[in-house]
């Protein structure tokens, strides 16, 4: 695992241009780029391929979470991107992970497939009105999920690592806040205390890509780390 690069920069923009100029301002030596599905529902491959000709390693966050086959087959087309890391739903269960893990053996690639767990938008109440149970019960489902289909790792919030622990897996956690605003994460931490709880790779957004200097604000949270 390379642990050289613990910082993963979301590109939250509904504009690629958007998305270029912080690739030009941002040290691929220092980070990675996470898309999602706002950037790649409005320009598809063309982001990946600009953003990686940059330098830039990509997460491409597009939480698939359908029928194994449907999985399957987006999993062998987003996997033909070369990216570096792609994420399901583990409650789409284990029949669709291992189909998303049967499309990665297939291409052959090194690319990281990790699993989503509880949305660190979600309160314990919210799982237990969509789930039927507490956070921390529908964690240790999922976290069966991902141990019987073989996925790489999760993403997660950094205070659910304890209890998704695995050694072998890797821990991928979002809601990250260099101040006290969460914003629409329910579940958020600071840089060093997610790195402390466990995370592998800490997902940052608007901290680094709101701020006119962000390869400053970028150096002083590695610091930090």
């Amino acid at each position: 695992m390379d642990d050289s690069k613990k910082i993963i920069i979301a590109l939250d923009y509904d504009h690629i241009d958007h998305a270029i100029a912080l690739s030009d301002i941002v040290n691929p030596e220092l980070c990675r780029l996470k898309i999602g599905k706002e950037l790649f529902t409005k320009y598809g491959p063309e982001i990946v391929t600009k953003v990686q000709n940059k330098g830039f390693d990509v997460f491409l966050d597009l939480k698939f979470h359908d029928i194994p086959t449907t999985v399957y087959k987006a999993c062998l087309s987003a996997l033909s991107l070369n990216v570096w890391m792609l994420n399901v739903h583990l409650s789409g269960g284990v029949d669709m992970a291992k189909a998303a893990m049967r499309a990665k053996e297939h291409c052959e690639t090194p690319t990281k497939l990790i699993g989503v767990t509880a949305l660190t938008s979600l309160s314990d109440n919210d799982c237990l009105k969509i789930y039927g149970c507490s956070r921390h019960e529908e964690l240790q489902r999922l976290k069966h999920i991902a141990m019987e289909s073989g996925v790489d790792g999760f993403v997660c919030s950094p205070y659910d690592i304890n209890t998704l622990k695995d050694s072998t897996k890797i821990y991928v956690t979002p809601g990250i806040r260099i101040n006290n605003d969460k914003q629409d994460h329910h579940k958020a931490a600071k840089p060093k205390e997610a790195i402390d709880l466990g995370s592998d790779y800490i997902v940052i957004g608007r901290a680094i890509t709101g701020n006119p200097n962000p390869n400053s604000v970028l150096e002083d949270i590695i610091r930090t780390l």
